[in-house]
């Protein structure tokens, strides 16, 4: 995820938290513009060109040089809210934990209400397993910013990691009404944090249901073949289930129902 996309900064480029969650980041910092200026206005555009080392930081994090880019950002004369936030991110990409925490909370002071730290600070504790103390942060994050759907699917990952599964369905079906593509960037399934099988079935399967009602089927399918593989449910459920009647005639599924279960 540095690639920056979509409420998800980290998941393209580290599977520090899996396909299921994802580290929310500030706006990166605004480059200086390049166009042709006047001769007359040359040296006031080329000393506004020079890059902040904010700007520095962020070109070196989108190049996965996290190390490099905490010291860039280390280096600004003011280090604000975003700049600690962008910090914690780097240090955690980095399975740095213990400094990520302090970076966020250094963020949470000068800013006491930005949701998206909230959320990291959950998908932290997520990745440590810590799951009470991430659906804390979450929940702090949705009193701030309640239609966040990002957050919404990472506090339904982290209750289904609590085995609250109809918990977590809803807060899944929550984060779709806000935003139906809110599955769109997991189509290559991936669950790490889960310890157990079952735990990763129930995951696998929650996923394939989040998917299927976003109109995924190739998300949906391959979720699915994971969560019947570590005999989360069985395919005579999956065949009965009313969530999954959009995928009835695709071939694909039709095939995944009518395998032998492995013995």
């Amino acid at each position: 995820m540095l690639a920056l996309k979509k409420g998800l900064w980290n998941l393209a480029v580290a599977p520090i938290l899996a396909a299921l969650v994802g580290i929310a980041p500030p706006s990166p910092c605004q480059q200086p513009p390049n166009a042709d200026r006047e001769p007359a206005a040359a040296s006031i555009a080329g000393a506004q060109s020079q890059p902040t080392a904010e700007q520095i930081g962020d070109s070196l994090a989108v190049r996965q040089r996290y190390q490099a880019a905490i010291s860039a950002y280390s280096k600004s004369p003011q280090k604000t809210a975003p700049i600690w936030d962008k910090m914690g991110i780097a240090y955690q990409l980095m399975f740095n934990s213990k400094d990520a925490m302090r970076c966020y909370r250094e963020s949470l002071k000068l800013d006491p209400r930005n949701a998206q730290v909230f959320n990291n600070l959950g998908t932290l504790y997520a990745s440590l397993k810590e799951y009470g103390q991430a659906d804390r942060f979450y929940r702090r994050a949705l009193r701030i910013d309640p239609r966040n759907a990002t957050v919404l699917k990472n506090l339904g990952t982290n209750l289904l990691a609590e085995r609250k599964y109809n918990k977590g369905w809803e807060a899944y079906q929550q984060a779709i009404a806000i935003d139906p593509q809110i599955f769109a960037d997991h189509d290559a399934p991936k669950v790490e944090n889960p310890a157990s099988v079952e735990e990763r079935g129930a995951m696998n399967y929650y996923m394939a249901l989040g998917c299927a009602r976003s109109g995924f089927t190739d998300c949906a399918l391959q979720y699915l073949r994971a969560a019947l593989d570590e005999g989360f449910v069985t395919r005579k459920k999956v065949k009965a289930d009313a969530e999954f009647a959009s995928l009835r005639a695709n071939p694909a599924f039709q095939q995944l129902v009518s395998e032998p279960t492995a013995q």
